[in-house]
């Protein structure tokens, strides 16, 4: 038969409600001690009128969270009460298109995020399917995971701190992170001897069991950068992060160039605008966006996908609350250019609490929920319990 002969059944299209957001809600959630993954984390749920309902997360670590809930209060008035949750791309470039947002993005991307994030929970759950089949489907079964040395102070010894990184190599991690520079004294030849030191600790206590992450948050200047990187080139890490403020794209670069370490960077970017940059001058060939703050979901994707492009892997940060980790996942899983991601510990404590059900974590790696939308549910117990409603 011809294509031109096939006569389909059902030629008349079936009319389908459109599905509406009818109520937005959003929560500043306190954190218990010791505070993992910050002091506050923002909350956001959508509600339609059929009853589905959709969380995002935006954390956003300054004292301006009042102004971040107060925009998405005010975006759900004049953009989102009526909308339908479906149409993804509309609302994302809505928002982002809207008076003065462009240029305020440190502001109003965590807002956007949030907003995005509970827009797929809601199809996903409304198609019954994870967030990741609808983005291509499963491509990692499981998910390598590391976490940050948390019981870690600046001034351990080396002996200290092998013990300690050890401890998390016999929990299951495969890879730690930490922050063993004083940016006050970056360049100063005892800050580096120091950072070197213990960096060696890490790999005469766990050999070739566990990558070591360097975690610096911009400390250095672009030399200090380069000197620091030929002393400690030797202990093989699995990337040196954020070696230099990350607003100068070419100084990056600069450092780049200069060591065998991949350089890895992206937690403080917004959009895939900002990557796109950081890509072309090759400045990186390892991306942290965090899916709280740069767009979203989506807006991750596509950042991956330029990655991918450009032979980059990815590594999301994460430093906030589990449906932050849980949009995270659904990214990773149907990423090929997934690397690892950052977690808080195990995901136990506070993470595991306000959940019904805690995100999956087993000898180091991550297992994807299967359940639709971002695979969670919150505990609305103890969200209540913790959180304002503003």
């Amino acid at each position: 038969m011809r294509p031109d002969q096939y006569d389909p059944p059902n030629r008349t299209a079936r009319k389908v409600k459109k599905m509406k957001i009818v109520d937005v809600k959003t929560y500043l959630v306190d954190v218990p001690p010791p505070h993992w993954g910050g002091r506050r984390w923002i909350f956001v749920k959508l509600i339609t009128d059929e009853g589905i309902e959709g969380v995002g997360e935006c954390t956003y670590h300054t004292q301006l969270n009042h102004v971040v809930v107060e925009l998405i209060k005010d975006w759900g008035e004049r953009f989102l009460i009526g909308a339908d949750p479906f149409r993804i791309e509309k609302i994302w470039s809505t928002l982002y298109e809207g008076p003065c947002v462009r240029h305020s993005g440190p502001l109003t991307t965590p807002a956007m995020s949030a907003i995005e994030m509970a827009c797929w929970d809601i199809v996903g759950k409304a198609l019954n399917q994870p967030i990741y089949n609808l983005l291509g489907g499963m491509f990692h079964e499981k998910l390598r995971a590391y976490s940050y040395l948390l019981q870690w102070r600046r001034g351990d010894s080396p002996e200290q701190t092998g013990e300690l990184a050890l401890s998390y190599v016999e929990k299951g991690f495969t890879a730690v992170k930490f922050d063993p520079v004083d940016a006050a004294t970056a360049d100063r030849l005892e800050t580096l001897d120091y950072a070197e030191s213990v960096i060696r600790g890490i790999r005469d206590a766990v050999g070739d069991r566990c990558d070591i992450l360097i975690g610096t948050h911009g400390q250095f200047n672009t030399n200090s950068a380069i000197r620091f990187a030929k002393r400690v080139e030797q202990y093989d890490p699995l990337w040196f992060e954020e070696p230099i403020p990350p607003e100068n794209v070419k100084e990056m670069a600069r450092v780049a160039q200069s060591t065998s370490i991949p350089i890895a960077t992206g937690e403080r970017l917004l959009t895939k605008y900002e990557f796109a940059d950081l890509l072309e001058q090759q400045a990186a060939s390892i991306l942290q966006m965090d899916l709280t703050i740069t767009g979203g979901i989506l807006e991750a994707k596509k950042i991956a996908s330029m990655g991918e492009a450009h032979y980059a892997q990815i590594a999301p940060h994460l430093y906030g609350g589990p449906i932050g980790g849980a949009a995270n996942i659904q990214l990773d899983v149907c990423s090929p250019n997934f690397l690892i991601q950052e977690g808080i510990h195990t995901w136990d404590g506070f993470h595991a609490d306000i959940l019904k059900e805690p995100l999956q974590w087993e000898d180091g790696y991550i297992i994807p929920s299967t359940k639709p939308g971002l695979g969670i549910e919150l505990n609305d117990a103890v969200l209540e319990k913790h959180s304002v409603v503003v």
